[in-house]
């Protein structure tokens, strides 16, 4: 049966033909939306005139919005969205039934989008009973559709609609697949990101890619405050810093305090909404949970009404455990990073102050000259180096090495030195001096640190240097030109009451050298992993007859470092010379 064409409207047309042609178009363009819709409004195009044309889809919660169109304001499809039986088309939605109207101005249903239009058709597109959307056609002719145009569209709406199922299920999926490509990408990116300023612009740039916004802000939580603070914001590709969000207010406020994401389609409608900046129709705010606490939000904004959807949720509540966790790592990396400058800085000064306590290293004394070096491996040495002269009668020098390195090292290594200051005496032997200090260091009861050293005293009347020992390395002495290691050892201090202290005492005659060092010298690693030899140490001193005291410590730290080929010590490094003159 053919259908007689009415009065302006197109040319007679085959039902059946059109049927075919409908099927046909639809089974071309299958896996692209944008083409299926172009394909389908040309295709109407040819069977019923119109002036305006749009295909509305459904949303999850079944709104309406544009999702092609001809003739319409670009604003008006960007903002335009209709409910369930709102307007002709919300109408032919609810009932599912095509909706002819051929004066809007006598039906209470039309909703006046745009002027002059006095005929509209709506024709719902249902696939295995579930609506898919809206085919809408306005004109400004009255009584410009009927029955065939009707019959025609509903016959073109039967064969488009499981089409635009199938695309959108297409489309979804290749979205999806992108969108668990991106995750992957962004876990990979954040993971390698430890500034956090750097993090969030790189967060904001990739979420970008998932989901178009206009405005882009990262909140965290102060808790004291009870406060989000807009930390980071980007709007249109600018940096922006916006106020503070108490914690429940604002669409942000409220994710936060809810532990869920808030989707707000339409601000001017929901009274919960704060404004910012002005324009933003659309929200969503994501709360960033980090071992089940709230550490912030992250929230987009859109000047388009409707422009976040359920699916968008879905992927920021994907996306943000990982950003929660990168922005977590990255404050601890900056708490971590400003603590160890402030460490620094701090055994900086103290590495400094440290060096100006020690004393000269080239100190003159009758009958003897003096020269001293420490070297630490960390800023601050568990080394130490002293002298106690008293004039005329003897001068006593001092090399400790306290156990460990650091700065812990180097505080018991200020107590044990002060400790000596109050103790050196020309009355008292060396082994007695060690023995009050180990007296010291036990009331002080430092637990885990101990202290080997070497005292000796110089006494210029008899031309005698008395040596005690309490675990030291043994010193080495250059005696008429030969060198050899001392036979003396003895207990650290600081361990046990009564420590065994050995002693020895030499007569230097001009030319004779004694040398004593910690263990961070005669331990100095070799390239090959051993020990500097202390056969070489020997012959060292032995090869350096007419040098004096500053010359033969030079000249033993540079073999030294020669030996370990310039690395760092691993170990504090002390050494003292003491030569007879």
């Amino acid at each position: 049966m053919q259908p007689s064409p009415q009065a302006g409207s197109g040319p007679r047309v085959d039902p059946i033909e059109i049927l075919l042609k409908a099927s046909e178009v639809a089974a071309d363009h299958t896996l692209d939306l944008d083409d299926l819709l172009r394909a389908l409004a040309a295709l109407v195009r040819k069977v019923v005139p119109f002036q305006l044309f749009a295909i509305m889809l459904s949303d999850e919660d079944e709104t309406l919005a544009i999702r092609y169109s001809i003739g319409y304001r670009p604003e008006l499809v960007r903002n335009l969205r209709l409910v369930l039986g709102q307007g002709i088309t919300g109408a032919a939605a609810q009932s599912r039934k095509t909706v002819l109207v051929n004066d809007v101005s006598k039906d209470p249903r039309y909703v006046a989008a745009v002027d002059a239009v006095r005929s509209e058709i709506a024709v719902p597109l249902v696939a295995h009973g579930k609506l898919v959307g809206v085919i809408d056609l306005q004109t400004s002719r009255l009584n410009a559709f009927s029955d065939v145009e009707r019959n025609l569209l509903e016959l073109i709406a039967s064969r488009f609609s499981l089409a635009i199922v199938a695309a959108q299920l297409y489309r979804a999926s290749t979205e999806q697949n992108v969108t668990l490509r991106t995750l992957s990408l962004i876990a990979q990116e954040f993971s390698q990101i430890l500034q956090l300023k750097q993090l969030l612009e790189q967060i904001s740039s990739l979420v970008r890619g998932l989901i178009r916004y206009d405005a882009f802000s990262i909140y965290l939580l102060d808790e004291e405050a009870e406060q989000l603070v807009h930390y980071f914001g980007v709007r249109f590709d600018e940096r922006v810093q916006w106020s503070s969000m108490p914690l429940g207010e604002g669409i942000v406020g409220t994710a936060a305090q809810t532990r869920q994401p808030v989707l707000v389609r339409d601000t001017t409608k929901d009274s919960r909404y704060v404004e910012a900046v002005e324009g933003i129709r659309s929200e969503v705010a994501v709360p960033l949970m980090h071992q089940g606490n709230v550490i912030g939000v992250l929230d987009l904004e859109c000047e388009q009404e409707g422009k976040f959807t359920e699916e968008h949720v879905r992927t920021l509540s994907l996306l943000a455990p990982q950003i929660a966790i990168s922005i977590e790592n990255a404050r601890l990396y900056e708490e971590v990073a400003e603590a160890r400058k402030r460490l620094e800085r701090d055994l900086h000064a103290a590495r400094r102050l440290q060096q100006s306590l020690l004393p000269d290293g080239a100190p003159r004394f009758e009958g003897i000259e003096v020269a001293a070096h420490n070297t630490p491996a960390l800023e601050v040495s568990g080394d130490f180096f002293d002298f106690y002269p008293e004039p005329g009668r003897a001068f006593g020098i001092m090399n400790g090495d306290v156990s460990g390195k650091g700065a812990a090292a180097a505080l018991f290594a200020a107590m044990a030195s002060g400790a000596l200051r109050n103790l050196t005496s020309a009355e008292l032997d060396p082994s007695e001096v060690l023995d009050l200090v180990n007296s010291t260091l036990l009331e002080r009861g430092v637990d885990a640190h101990y202290l080997a050293a070497i005292f000796a005293q110089w006494r210029p009347a008899e031309r005698k240097l008395v040596v005690a020992s309490a675990g030291q390395p043994p010193p080495i002495v250059r005696l008429r030109g030969r060198a050899e290691a001392l036979d003396i050892g003895g207990m650290p201090l600081g361990i046990f009451p009564k420590g065994a202290h050995d002693r020895v005492e030499l007569e230097l005659a001009p030319g004779d050298v004694f040398l004593t060092a910690s263990d961070g010298l005669h331990e100095a690693l070799g390239l090959s992993g051993e020990d500097y030899p202390n056969e070489r140490l020997l012959r060292l001193i032995e090869s350096l007859p007419d040098a004096d005291a500053g010359e033969i410590l030079q000249a033993v730290l540079s073999d030294v470092d020669e030996f370990s080929g310039g690395r760092s010590p691993a170990d504090d490094r002390t050494v003292v010379v003491v030569k007879a003159i």
